[in-house]
């Protein structure tokens, strides 16, 4: 069957995986997971070849930008304890864990290609996680961290394994010039991001085609990766930075009518990378186990299962520890009453959270050919990346009903201020005004935020007051949610929770200005 052919069977797969994921109520990269073991065992299937660098930039960057966009630097600044001893410590033990068991089953791998393995299997993706976590209402802290730690640990990770790399493949390596050099990349990096994110919001706010903006976006992205590497920074880092600028100038200026389908889009970029990234990792893993022999393919998974123990344990072990060493600090303290103590059962849970995903599978497809136990490390990514999102991905439902935590629901809190305040705002545009427009707007306004029993008649309205007036309300009651959380008043997921009702109303409005010139006599 020819490649295109496949690639069309292999997305509507997934897509209905998807469907039994969501009907199981498992997350659905555990059963693409699944997918991919299929596909490495099924015979006659094509061996596509993605160049390295292509690998990285294709599956990281949308996927990074997507998750940089949503992150909360008022929840990020709140948690950095926490979120940086997973991002530091975490990846730096499992990089190390992994390659200690990696040299002590296979001595003849050199030991800067172990530490690249390390480094691939170490960072874990909260998409997983989130997808279960969000269902099932654990404390806000939890979901907190694990976005915080899912954000960063890829560039700590990568940053790693690109030395790793370019060790085993014969460049040399001196750790006391490394420090400055990796200080250096990190702040041009992140200044980059923000300056490149500055110029490419100013392009945004004169293009109003909605394709146009969208290919904007995605050319944006891509952009600021390929002109990281090739400055010699961070594309994960200057991708971060850009897309937190972005997320905070944006919203001020992206109509509703643009931002709604631009969403719409990442979603199904974000969910063809995940499909695409375990099909071509199956597809590169059956030729390798086709062409090795049974007592070698029986090392291989002894060695691949190996290594998956060792990264569950080595974040259980660190995460726990943190937890223990901050209950012991904080003894005799008060509870927090947002629910940020650190508890044994919060530890438990981000123990399991550690559901290796597409950054794993990308940083494993880019490792260069003549890579020094290259089929070695694929089949042990591969390996943790479905263990994971089996073994922890299928049972965190259970493990979450068996602790029993609950959220004390602060987004829920910080929607209804964000409500009562927007509501005062709009109300506000339209104090005084009496016409029958204003009335009818006030009642609108009055059911979106503040639902009332009370029922009023129809009127007869002018469409052309009445749309001006909502553009008005639309857009103090816009300026207000943004002031509300650059204040940190709320935090990102109340601000984007009425951002959409805001986009919703702004679309509303939309709707009856063309319905009403289409019910115009000629």
């Amino acid at each position: 069957m020819p490649l295109f052919q496949w690639t069309l069977t292999l997305l509507v797969a997934a897509v209905v995986l998807s469907a039994i994921a969501r009907r199981l109520r498992v997350p659905y990269p555990s059963l693409l997971a699944l997918l991919g073991v299929a596909l490495a065992f099924i015979p006659g299937t094509p061996h596509p070849v993605l160049s390295p660098e292509l690998a990285l930039a294709l599956f990281v960057a949308p996927v990074l930008l997507d998750a940089a966009y949503d992150a909360s630097p008022r929840d990020l600044r709140k948690h950095w304890l926490p979120i940086t001893a997973l991002v530091l410590a975490a990846v730096g033990i499992t990089t190390v864990a992994v390659a200690v068991v990696l040299r002590l089953l296979v001595p003849e791998l050199p030991w800067a290609a172990a530490i690249a393995a390390g480094a691939i299997t170490a960072p874990p993706d909260a998409a997983a996680a989130s997808a279960v976590l969000k269902e099932n209402r654990p404390p806000h802290r939890i979901l907190q961290i694990l976005e915080g730690e899912s954000l960063f640990n890829d560039a700590s990770a990568l940053l790693v394994y690109r030395i790793a790399v370019a060790v085993a493949m014969g460049s040399s390596f001196e750790p006391a010039s490394a420090a400055p050099m990796v200080l250096g990349v990190v702040a041009g990096s992140m200044l980059g991001g923000v300056a490149v994110a500055w110029v490419h919001t100013r392009v945004l706010q004169r293009i109003t085609d909605v394709p146009s903006a969208i290919v904007m976006q995605f050319a944006g992205t891509f952009g600021v990766w390929i002109a990281a590497e090739h400055a010699g920074l961070s594309g994960i880092l200057a991708v971060v930075a850009f897309a937190i600028t972005i997320a905070r100038r944006a919203p001020a200026t992206t109509p509703a009518r643009i931002r709604l389908p631009s969403n719409a889009v990442w979603a199904t970029t974000v969910f063809i990378l995940n499909a695409l990234a375990f099909v071509l990792i199956g597809l590169q893993v059956g030729p390798i186990l086709e062409r090795l022999d049974a007592p070698t393919r029986a090392h291989y998974a002894l060695v691949a299962l190996a290594a998956l123990l060792a990264v569950v344990l080595a974040r259980f072990a660190w995460v726990m520890g943190y937890d223990a060493v901050a209950r012991w600090r904080a003894r005799g303290l008060p509870a927090a009453p947002d629910g940020s103590s650190a508890s044994f059962k919060g530890g438990l849970i981000v123990s399991w959270c550690g559901m290796r995903g597409i950054i794993t599978l990308a940083s494993a497809l880019a490792l260069p050919e003549g890579f020094p136990g290259r089929d070695l490390i694929l089949v042990v990514a591969f390996t943790v990346v479905v263990g994971t999102l089996v073994l922890q991905g299928l049972t965190l439902r259970p493990l979450l009903a068996w602790v029993r935590l609950r959220d004390d629901e602060p987004v829920a809190r910080e929607i209804t201020l964000a409500h009562r305040h927007l509501l005062t705002r709009a109300l506000g545009v339209i104090d005084g005004n009496t016409s029958e427009a204003a009335s009818a707007l006030r009642y609108e306004l009055e059911a979106l935020w503040r639902p009332l029993a009370a029922n009023r008649s129809r009127v007869t309205i002018d469409h052309a007051e009445y749309l001006g007036l909502r553009r008005e309300v639309n857009a103090a009651a816009r300026l207000e949610l943004v002031r509300l959380r650059d204040r940190g008043e709320i935090g990102d997921d109340a601000f984007h929770a009425v951002e959409q009702k805001l986009d919703r109303a702004e679309l509303y409005a939309g709707t009856r200005s063309r319905t009403a010139r289409e019910s115009d006599p000629p």
